[in-house]
């Protein structure tokens, strides 16, 4: 089965890339499926960078309860260690959302695909891509740009990391970043430099084809985001070509909205959304 063959992959990669003192517990990175027969719509459920599905978890909780299948795969290089997360590219993270596709088209005729920061990214460009695929799309706190101004040189010191290795100078480079976590018991501590430059690399993407989403769409922004800077979210509402899109604010001073009782605000507006879509019964409510 797709779903065992996603357990039993992430098994392996978290036992080949064991970090004493970094890695999370196992089940924290361990993709989760919450069936509900029921229905015959799925919800593919994307977690952020240096995140794992857990990050996810009460989010995907939330829309099982209103009656919806949910996958969250684990996205490559995640839930293990941070150096797992530097040899890994977006593509790399796209082939997990492909393979977490799969996995809910054996159980749903329709899928919502729905994603946080890095996920929501994924979320549209998996839509732009595969635009046939998905019904609707969620994009939480999606990272067209970012605030910190550190983030502005990334690509150069990631340029320089690639110079140190090549010329055997590896003890000169800098390929992590302290990364301010919002669920430290989750995230990685160390953000690899590359892995952020790939996320930069896939929003420059997402917004050269936000033009081309043209299934219902939903986007959230908290408005004193810390990481993202909080114009990402109107950028993105401006520049979809759905006629039947929706963007709200969430008025937060933190980057993680999907997770305590904030995230209940969030879940408030995806569940109004998914009724105005026709994809959930508001009997549920």
């Amino acid at each position: 089965m797709l779903l065992d063959a996603e357990s039993e992959l992430f098994i392996q990669e978290y036992k080949k890339n064991y970090c004493v003192g970094e890695s999370k517990p196992e089940d924290i990175g361990m993709p989760f499926f919450l069936y509900a027969p029921q229905s015959d719509t799925g919800v593919l459920l994307i977690h952020g960078l240096m995140a794992a599905p857990e990050e996810v978890r009460e989010w995907g909780e939330f829309l099982h309860s209103k009656g919806l299948t949910v996958y969250a795969p684990r996205l490559a290089g995640h839930g293990t260690s941070s150096q797992d997360l530097a040899t890994r590219s977006y593509n790399d993270w796209l082939d997990s959302v492909d393979r977490g596709h799969a996995v809910l088209k054996k159980y749903c005729k329709k899928i919502i695909v729905a994603g946080f920061s890095t996920g929501a990214g994924l979320a549209l460009q998996s839509v732009i891509l595969k635009p046939r695929d998905f019904k609707a799309v969620i994009a939480v706190s999606a990272p067209l740009k970012f605030k910190k101004f550190s983030s502005r040189f990334a690509e150069t010191l990631n340029a320089y990391n690639l110079l140190c290795r090549d010329w055997s100078m590896g003890s000169l480079a800098m390929e992590f970043m302290k990364n301010d976590a919002d669920n430290p018991h989750i995230n990685y501590l160390l953000c690899p430099v590359s892995a952020f430059v790939q996320v930069k690399i896939l929003m420059k993407k997402v917004r050269k084809s936000l033009q081309d989403i043209k299934i219902p769409a939903l986007v959230i922004q908290a408005n004193n985001d810390p990481k993202v800077a909080p114009q990402s979210g109107p950028a993105i509402f401006k520049l979809l070509g759905s006629d039947k899109k929706k963007f709200a604010w969430i008025d937060f001073n933190m980057h993680g909205i999907v997770r305590g009782k904030i995230a209940g605000d969030v879940f408030k507006e995806v569940e109004l959304f998914l009724e105005n879509s026709n994809l959930i019964n508001q009997k549920t409510r």
